[in-house]
């Protein structure tokens, strides 16, 4: 039986879920998450084989979540559901540790399938998805500055950027207030900027900030 729990900000999405898996004997709902603590406990007291995990989930942004979650359970493997296409999220999902990337337009067969392959150690990746990816790695590349970043490094650039104090990061991110200037240090040099205000100003131009 594969142990399975969703977390979805919205009920209904929940409930048509758990509607769409009633009819696979092999998979069992232990349990529903709204947001990040409830995620959290659940994960810390169940014993959990799959995570469908709703981008929206956590702020600041769409990954957020994910790259939290993988952070603090890194054995749970992650299959997402996304109200966005491919094309918007799925092959940074993948990067950021994802075992699959679903729409929620997705068929009942579909998510049944993805669900039993990923637990199966597989990784579930749609047609759409698979374009994409092959478009990635035969196009030519020449990364943006952001794209260098790493995980943590692109979160601490997104609370600056939203307008978050130094210290407001580090409470966000539960971390010190010296290892966000250091964050913050690398992030400049790295992107060869020199203060807030250009970083600010980088981030609304690319869409990194909300």
């Amino acid at each position: 039986m594969i142990r399975l729990v969703i977390a979805d900000d919205h009920q209904l999405v929940r409930e048509g879920i758990k509607k769409t898996l009633t009819s696979d004997s092999g998979i069992e709902v232990v349990g529903e998450a709204w947001d990040l603590p409830s995620l959290f406990a659940l994960l810390a007291e169940q014993q959990v084989d799959i995570l469908l995990l709703d981008l929206s989930l956590g702020p600041p942004n769409e990954l957020a979540a994910l790259r939290t979650v993988r952070e603090r359970f890194p054995r749970v493997p992650i299959l997402v559901i996304s109200a966005h296409a491919e094309s918007r999220f799925g092959i940074d999902s993948l990067r950021e540790g994802a075992s699959g990337y679903l729409t929620k337009s997705m068929s009942v067969d579909v998510l049944a399938k993805a669900v039993r392959k990923v637990c199966g150690g597989g990784r579930y990746v749609s047609e759409a998805l698979a374009d994409l990816l092959a478009c990635e790695l035969t196009a030519p590349k020449n990364p943006l500055p952001h794209e260098v970043l790493t995980g943590r490094e692109s979160q601490v650039l997104m609370l600056l950027a939203s307008g978050l104090t130094i210290k407001q990061v580090a409470g966000k991110l539960d971390i010190s207030i010296s290892s966000v200037n250091t964050y913050r240090s690398r992030i400049l040099g790295k992107m060869q900027l020199k203060t807030n205000a250009e970083l600010i100003r980088y981030a609304v131009k690319h869409g990194l900030a909300n």
